[in-house]
């Protein structure tokens, strides 16, 4: 057994990538499928969707590198973080589409909530804010929505699970009701500190624990792939969502390690220890990972925005063909202009959450065109990143010598935004020699159990440099340029503030 089958299950797509037993990309395969917005703020994913494009990537990969199902020695699976799913017990089918992470649909069960005083507890348990983005209150919209399941759940006929779960559980037959530790971190109920399902929470919420799965640690037993899917019985050794699994890919594992990934929005996870650092600037505090029982915590922020904005210039204003063409047009732009664009088109994640602020662009001239704002669009990537960075840096010590931040995902192949990256936080950006990071943690957390890779310290030591980008931006103009950041993202929180806007 010489293979591990990694199952990258995401927003839009499903992937499933086979790596050889020296830990390299073997054979990729990919589909898409539709996503669905019944309503304004709204998203949702066809259950039968998840299942079939995921199983069948899974055959097409295994067929495309030309093995057999007996050269795969296990399967590691990440997923999607906070999509909330409910399915009956015995006949496995869903009892509503998967309500997906972006909805906004429990903004005002979150709101009452809030003004009800129990944000407090909500963060102290779980190290989450209250806001719709999480899992807690979409189960609890579901069971009070759905005719018949709230009923249904108190008598135990019903299961709730994020994605992973849910696979895990069509994988093995419904054999296996189980999680991991950081996905069930995601979920507003689950508390951190206690390692428990929180019964005061789900009290709260009028949910039933029992609907609930089993919490295992990320590289564990959580069950077997039935022989029928693959031809042959494979153990699933492997479960993390999917920024932690590109925090383990990036070999993340010491306290001030710090990864950042660039994808449609951004993700930067800060790794703090065997210690959950309390925010005292609105980012959330999670578990990194679990291995052998034990957690280690991180500070994570969440850009909403990153990629998008590239596509919103291609897509909306039609000045791109390609994400390429950014970057000539960014040399070529008039630097002196000082355009500033804010990309808060679904609002501002961290360290903001100002649902209400929108998009803006600053500094406009006659002169101002194309090239102007493709230079724009590229650094309020790094803008946003320098204010997740500092947001850390104040709740926790900044390591000695300063951070270096590991990046990865499709926006971290343009040099021209890592550099300017780089240059904006003042510190040294390590691409790795494979951006295949969250479909390598959990191959690598599959691999480790089934013995075929190498323990953690050995994993880290066969982390590859690509190219490290170090910061030449002299420091007067830095400030300078981040300041201006600054007042930008302040007016336009103004704009969209209650009264700030014209009608």
């Amino acid at each position: 057994m010489t293979h591990i089958l990694a199952i990258d299950q995401g927003t839009t797509s499903s992937r499933a990538i086979l790596f050889d037993e020296d830990l390299r990309v073997a054979a990729i395969a990919q589909e898409e499928f539709p996503q669905h917005y019944p309503q304004s703020g709204w998203v949702e994913h066809d259950v039968a969707d998840l299942w079939s494009t995921t199983a069948g990537t899974c055959r097409e990969v295994i067929e495309r590198a030309g093995i057999d199902a007996r050269d795969i020695a296990a399967i590691g699976i990440t997923n999607q973080r906070e999509t909330t799913l409910v399915w009956d017990r015995e006949t496995g089918q869903p009892i509503h589409n998967a309500i997906v992470w972006q909805d906004r649909r429990t903004a005002p069960i979150c709101a009452e909530l809030r003004e009800a005083g129990h944000e407090e507890m909500f963060t102290d348990r779980t190290g989450l804010l209250l806001d719709p983005y999480f899992s807690g209150t979409k189960l609890k919209w579901l069971l009070d929505h759905v005719d018949g399941a709230r009923d249904k759940a108190r008598a135990g006929k019903l299961l709730f699970g994020t994605v992973d779960s849910f696979l895990i559980w069509k994988l093995t037959g419904g054999k296996a009701h189980v999680t991991d530790a950081t996905n069930a971190a995601r979920t507003l109920l689950y508390d951190i500190r206690k390692h428990r399902w929180s019964q005061t929470i789900c009290d709260l919420l009028d949910i039933p624990v029992d609907m609930l799965p089993e919490v295992r640690d990320c590289a564990a037993d959580f069950g077997t792939a039935r022989e029928d899917l693959f031809g042959r019985p494979i153990p699933i050794l492997g479960v993390a969502g999917d920024q932690q699994a590109a925090t383990i890919g990036q070999a993340c594992f010491e306290p001030g390690m710090l990864k950042s990934t660039y994808g449609t929005g951004c993700f930067a996870l800060l790794n703090t220890g065997d210690t959950p650092v309390r925010s005292e600037n609105r980012l959330l505090t999670t578990i990194a990972y679990q291995l052998d029982g034990k957690p280690t915590y991180a500070l994570e922020g969440s850009i909403f925005i990153a990629g998008a904005v590239v596509q919103w210039l291609r897509d909306g204003l039609k000045i791109i063909r390609d994400a390429r063409d950014t970057k000539p047009l960014a040399d070529a732009a008039d630097a002196s202009q000082g355009v500033v664009l804010v990309p808060a088109f679904t609002g501002l994640g961290a360290p903001y959450w100002d649902a209400e602020c929108r998009g803006a662009i600053f500094g406009l001239t006659r002169n101002s065109g194309p090239e102007e704002l493709a230079r724009a669009a590229l650094e309020s990537v790094g803008y946003q990143t320098r204010d997740l960075l500092e947001a850390m840096q104040r709740d926790w010590e900044r390591p000695a010598g300063g951070p270096i931040l590991r990046v990865d995902g499709g926006m971290s192949v343009s040099d021209w935004t890592m550099q300017f990256l780089s240059d904006i936080i003042d510190a040294p950006v390590d691409r790795p020699a494979t951006l295949e990071t969250t479909a390598m943690g959990a191959a690598w957390l599959a691999g480790s159990r089934a013995g075929i890779y190498p323990d953690r310290d050995g994993f880290a030591a066969m982390w590859q440099l690509e190219r490290q980008f170090t910061p030449s931006m002299p420091e007067d103009r830095r400030e300078e340029r981040y300041a201006a950041w600054t007042r930008a993202v302040a007016a336009a929180q103004a704009f969209g503030a209650p009264g700030g806007t014209s009608s």
